[in-house]
């Protein structure tokens, strides 16, 4: 059965924004043994209590694993949390652009997607988003894949407005704001006002504006 029309737009207009490059490539994903992809899960969970005092050896020695393994994964400390950093990102990024079903209406789809991408701030803890905003690198990785996110809702948000189910806004604006809520409720500071998890409130918003766009208009 053909497709109709309004979603095979928005499966075309989807896949070319283009996606931020991964730190490792597929190739590189590949050739991984089945113990460092199992340190890359572990390497989560330790640097969610921080990670700015930890050297190589000490993160070997709390794994249980050798330094020959873990310089297998990166060649230092810095490019091993932004691995880490990155696989996670890609793992989320990809679940949140799966949860965009073909027949899904603009607005549904950026409810699911944005509901699936704050998954990436999920479990945030003050320590890891201290060394995090303390490290350019990490902020820069963060912001390609939060870039991503803005392009992905701006396209639906575009394809919203031109099929009338909200009027005319300024789609730049709205997406950046939608999609960066969990990247600013993680900043150290602001996380500490919270009265629920950055993953909460950044969802919270999300519907919050989502249904003011949609509410009826004189």
């Amino acid at each position: 059965m053909t497709a109709p029309a309004a979603t095979s737009e928005l499966e075309q207009r989807l896949r070319a924004i283009p996606a931020p490059r991964p730190m490792l490539s597929r190739d590189d994903l590949h050739r991984l043994t089945d113990r460092q992809r199992e340190l890359l899960t572990q390497l989560g969970g330790l640097f969610r209590d921080g990670f700015a005092d930890l050297t190589m050896s000490e993160i070997a020695g709390r794994l249980n694993c050798s330094l020959r393994t873990l310089y297998g994964l990166a060649p230092s400390r810095d490019e091993l949390v932004l691995t880490v950093v990155d696989t996670h990102l890609w793992r989320v990024g990809r679940e949140a652009r799966a949860a965009i079903a073909p027949d899904m209406a603009p607005l549904d789809a950026i409810r699911a997607y944005l509901s699936a991408a704050t998954a990436a701030v999920s479990g945030t803890t003050d320590a890891y988003s201290r060394d995090l905003a303390a490290m350019p690198a990490a902020r820069r990785r963060n912001g390609d894949h939060a870039d991503y996110v803005v392009a992905v809702t701006r396209t639906l948000l575009d394809l919203a407005v031109e099929q009338g189910d909200i009027a005319p806004v300024d789609t730049a604006a709205v997406a950046h704001t939608l999609a960066t809520l969990g990247q600013e409720f993680i900043r150290p500071e602001v996380m500490a006002t919270l009265r629920t998890s950055p993953k909460d409130a950044a969802d919270a918003v999300v519907d919050l504006i989502l249904r003011g766009l949609t509410a009826p208009r004189p």
